[in-house]
């Protein structure tokens, strides 16, 4: 009895030994890919290659770090936000924790973006390239979608602006809406981001609990709102598009996780994600995201109950889809004109495909933050692994495309805001380490990059 006491500790210590340094294994792997995409990325514009990164190598924006007293908001926000979050997490009613995170998040990403000017969260959507841009032009809703793809190429006759016209309506509608809802302005269409890219964390939260469990949960919430993905919910049209993904999905879980109005929240769920794809063609990848939250529940559900549940929301996508249609937008058609359009810019043409592939990786890992990439080296075989799993392939799809080429820490906010969750797999002596860290990263990044977001 007393070997086999003093046996077990020899075996189990090792692989003990190597989970504590996992994380930090992913870290460095994570710090290695972003310093050779900034090296490589110089020596390309040292040989004049235009990566159309006003002046980064990575992130879009130079390394200009401006420190002022602005920055204690945000340092203060941080703190707070590590001291009580966790055992806020832990303790708060599970509706209390939903909110509570949503409003975590848009106090970490204002505070993020205060601490550059008080006049940085509407000035993003400011610029002639966004969509706010467009708003004048619009006269009627029927006549934008049915004439929209006829001004989607550079060479038509009165084309949109490059963000429009890299997307379906359904982004531009957003802020037609909202301006004929008597909240025109910057300021309201900053607000309209800010408040949906928050939503996309207790969406997450939601995802995860039908997934796993309610302590994976509540082990992650902390993570993802002080990701450094707040640096581009504050302000950026992606977060608008990240929200109304991530509670998509999020219904799409519940439903599949069982209980009443199942059918329903499969419905609802389709018709957020086919409104989700009305806003960007690039997230249709994540489509593998949506397929499995339902699949992690094939034991319970049967094949057929998988079908099912896919059927119903299939449905609501298509629900979606046919409302367009009928209102005469025709969706393949604006895909193809779009990449199209993407693949004639100048821009396209400068950014070389391989660099690309591997600094669009890079810039997410800065995104997602230490956290997710240290997560994701621990990653277990699990129902929550597939979370990040399906992600990340969704991404590499997208990155295979070849469109993407730069820009992707704000394109891929509906994507890296999900990242996080790997945080859970995180040995639990080390999370007070790796919540530091991103939020450090976020502050960094904030003070010392000259980003347009």
């Amino acid at each position: 009895m007393t070997e086999a006491t003093t046996e077990a500790p020899r075996q189990t210590a090792p692989v003990e030994g190597a989970r504590r340094w996992r994380p930090w294994a992913g870290l460095l792997a994570a710090v290695l890919l972003v310093g050779g995409t900034a090296l490589a990325g110089r020596e390309l514009a040292r040989d004049g290659v235009d990566l159309h990164l006003i002046g980064g190598y990575v992130l879009r924006g130079d390394w200009d770090p401006v420190v002022s007293p602005r920055v204690l908001l945000p340092a203060a926000v941080g703190v707070a936000l590590l001291l009580w979050g966790p055992s806020a997490a832990r303790r708060a009613r599970w509706p209390v924790l939903l909110a509570g995170s949503a409003a975590a998040t848009a106090g970490w990403a204002v505070a993020l973006a205060l601490s550059s000017g008080w006049g940085r969260l509407a000035e993003p959507l400011g610029s002639r390239y966004e969509y706010p841009y467009d708003v004048p032009r619009v006269d009627g809703i029927g006549e934008l979608l049915r004439t929209f793809n006829d001004s989607v190429l550079a060479d038509s006759a009165d084309p949109w602006t490059t963000h429009v016209s890299g997307h379906p309506p359904g982004a531009l509608l957003a802020f037609v809406l909202l301006e004929r809802a008597g909240l025109g302005g910057l300021g309201w269409a900053a607000a309209m981001c800010i408040g949906a890219g928050a939503l996309a964390v207790p969406a997450v939260l939601v995802t995860v609990r039908a997934v796993a469990d309610e302590p994976a949960a509540r082990t992650v919430a902390p993570f993802l709102v002080l990701a450094p993905t707040a640096l581009w919910v504050a302000t950026s049209a992606d977060a608008l598009f990240a929200g109304v993904l991530a509670w998509g999905v999020a219904l799409l879980a519940t439903a599949a996780a069982g209980g009443g109005g199942a059918a329903l929240r499969a419905l609802t769920g389709g018709a957020l994600l086919g409104l989700a794809l009305h806003l960007s063609f690039g997230l249709a990848s994540l489509g593998l995201l949506a397929l499995a939250v339902v699949l992690v529940h094939r034991a319970r559900l049967g094949w057929a109950g998988v079908v099912r549940v896919l059927a119903v929301a299939a449905a609501g996508v298509l629900l979606v889809f046919a409302l367009f249609a009928l209102a005469g937008y025709d969706w393949f058609e604006g895909l193809g004109l779009t990449a199209e359009r993407v693949r004639s810019g100048p821009s396209y043409a400068d950014r070389p495909l391989a660099f690309f592939l591997v600094a669009n990786l890079a810039a997410a890992a800065v995104a997602a933050g230490p956290a997710a990439v240290a997560g994701l080296a621990c990653l277990r075989r699990s129902a929550l692994a597939l979370l990040p799993v399906a992600v990340l392939a969704a991404m590499l799809v997208s990155d295979g495309t070849g469109l993407v080429r730069g820009e992707t820490e704000r394109i891929w906010l509906p994507f890296t805001v999900w990242l996080p969750v790997a945080a859970a797999f995180l040995p639990p002596r080390q999370t007070r380490v790796w919540l530091v860290l991103s939020a450090v990263t976020a502050l960094v990044v904030e003070v010392a990059v000259r980003t347009e977001w």
